[in-house]
């Protein structure tokens, strides 16, 4: 923790610096920085809480080899053969690929509603929010220059990589 408001402080003091050498290359890169390391710290924070859940939760995938998934991605070649394929070899092929999509539907809709907590958390929506305001801000006031915007954009994202990793993902 101490490590990563060393980092923070240390890199404000940094982009603060810029001032000296131009008022609107600070700002661009200030509010592009900030606006990266939010944005990076908040999807951290709610993936990580979204895993916990998950382990903490009864619900476990299925076992299946990875190899096998990989190889047969669709289960086609399975060992188990189902009854009503059997019972009606004539099933033509649009018939055999709308029940295969019948059947994976649930899964695709399930993982997305387990995943959804996680897209719409509040510490993901707000940094958004604040780079969208913040770009339209300085467009409006006419003081955006993409240079620095994106310089900005790359080293909030370096140094919210790394605070994210010191805060959140726990070294095993």
């Amino acid at each position: 923790m101490k490590r990563t408001i060393k980092l923070f402080i240390f890199s404000e003091v940094a982009i603060f610096s810029l001032w000296f050498y131009s008022y609107q290359f600070f700002i661009n890169f200030q509010v592009a920085f900030l606006s990266s390391v939010l944005v990076l710290l908040g999807s951290t924070y709610s993936y990580k809480r979204l895993v916990d859940r998950r382990v903490a939760s009864e619900e476990r995938p299925d076992d299946t080899d990875l190899v096998d998934k990989i190889d047969d991605p669709f289960d086609l070649y399975s060992e188990e053969i189902r009854s009503e394929v059997i019972a009606d070899e004539d099933l033509d092929l649009k018939t055999i690929v709308k029940e295969e999509k019948k059947r994976l539907k649930p899964k695709n809709i399930k993982n997305t509603a387990m995943s959804a907590p996680a897209l719409v958390s509040m510490f993901r929506v707000l940094p958004y929010l604040f780079l969208v305001l913040g770009f339209i801000g300085m467009k409006n006031n006419a003081l955006l220059t993409l240079v620095p915007y994106l310089i900005g954009l790359g080293v909030g994202i370096a140094a919210g990589l790394f605070m994210g990793r010191a805060l959140f993902i726990k070294a095993s």
